[in-house]
């Protein structure tokens, strides 16, 4: 019996099918994003070299000629442009680490308090939200720095504790003097939070198993502080404050805040603490009601049922559009500037302006945020795996 061979198919065919016409837009495509991308380039180097302007990062080894106001790392007027840089994007981390941070406390907790029965409190949550919600964050950064730069003066400081003064200049407060022993409770802080970690998952587990309801705040709150008080108290206690004091027109010791950082990071905070409060709520809101109430029937007090119950099901709808936010905060930094705060689009300006650099500087801020942004995606796509409640 002779052998029965499938058709061959056609070229028309394959022209035809769906699978090849996509593959063939998408070469296409990206065959022209990266022929006007070329167009560009070859366009403004041109251009630049019609006007005699140097191209390259070559600048970034040059001394940088003038100061920031604050840097993480040191820095003065005779290190490079690519120091100042680095000092820039490293003010810019700090200010969004730590808004991040209150804005998630902020709006964890009036998310919170927006659906509480209690009226006063619900209403009060109710009026920041739609207040900051509803007002630019660039007039959120300047209002706040009119505030602080309106302060009393170093010597009519406002001091709400001893040691700590608020004044126009920023917030000074006491710092603990250096010692040896202080690398070794960092240590034991890690390895405290760790084991509060591995205690609160093994309690999970137990109460997956069995239903029986192990608690873990004030076991793992005394592994966290614990462990650290611990080794301070077997090294003798050591404890040395650098206590700020006025000499002169300002105040020598301690440590501060600027009213520049002060004011970015609570005008942005203030402002995407607000959007986060509304994801909350309908986090919140979003689980069904029958659950809480048969939480309610096993007899679980507010807050366990809040937190067992109800926001591990409001994580899923909570933590996408937080992530968002938390984007918005990070590019919303870049606010600083209009205040005079040292962030990465401050002193690339700067940069910019003494260098003539604009293509280079201009692509460095862009790729610094984009690799932050990514990085903020990352970790939260990361953590939404982690806490996604599992399929039975």
């Amino acid at each position: 019996m002779a052998d029965i061979q499938a058709p061959r198919k056609s070229n028309t065919s394959i022209l035809n099918s769906l699978a090849f016409r996509g593959i063939a837009y998408q070469v296409l495509l990206a065959a022209g994003v990266i022929l006007i991308g070329w167009y560009l380039y070859i366009n403004v180097n041109a251009n630049l070299e019609r006007q005699g302007i140097a191209t390259g990062f070559d600048f970034l080894t040059e001394d940088a000629g003038f100061d920031i106001g604050e840097s993480v790392i040191p820095f003065d007027s005779s290190q490079s442009y690519g120091r100042v840089l680095v000092a820039g994007i490293l003010n810019t981390l700090h200010v969004a680490i730590v808004g991040i941070f209150l804005a998630t406390i902020v709006g964890v907790l009036m998310g919170i308090a927006r659906v509480s029965r209690n009226w006063l409190i619900s209403k009060l949550a109710s009026a920041y939200v739609e207040a900051c919600r509803n007002v630019p964050v660039v007039l959120h950064v300047i209002f706040w720095a009119s505030i602080i730069r309106n302060l009393p003066s170093p010597r009519q400081a406002i001091t709400p504790m001893e040691g700590i003064f608020i004044t126009n200049r920023g917030i000074i407060y006491p710092i603990p003097e250096a010692h040896g022993i202080y690398p070794w409770l960092a240590v034991a802080l890690v390895i405290g939070i760790i084991g509060a970690v591995i205690l609160g998952r093994r309690a999970q587990k137990r109460r997956e198993e069995t239903g029986q309801y192990i608690p873990t705040f004030w076991p793992g709150l005394g592994l966290i502080l614990g462990l650290p008080a611990i080794v301070w108290l077997a090294a003798g206690a050591p404890l040395e404050w650098d206590v700020p004091a006025l000499r002169g027109f300002n105040y020598q010791g301690g440590s501060s805040l600027t009213p520049e950082f002060v004011a970015l990071l609570i005008g942005i905070t203030v402002y995407t603490g607000a959007f986060i409060a509304e994801i909350v709520r309908a986090g919140i809101q979003s689980v069904q009601h029958g659950q809480v109430e048969a939480a309610r029937s096993l007899g679980l007090r507010p807050g366990l049922v809040m937190r067992l119950v109800i926001l591990p099901q409001a994580l899923r709808v909570i933590v996408p559009p937080t992530t968002s936010q938390y984007l918005s905060l990070t590019k919303n930094s870049s606010l600083g500037v209009l205040i005079g705060y040292p962030d990465l689009v401050n002193v690339g300006n700067t940069t910019l302006n003494q260098t003539g650099q604009a293509v280079e500087a201009i692509a460095i801020m862009m790729l610094v945020y984009l690799l932050i942004s990514l990085t903020i995606s990352i970790f939260m796509n990361v953590y939404n795996r982690v806490v996604a409640i599992k399929e039975r």
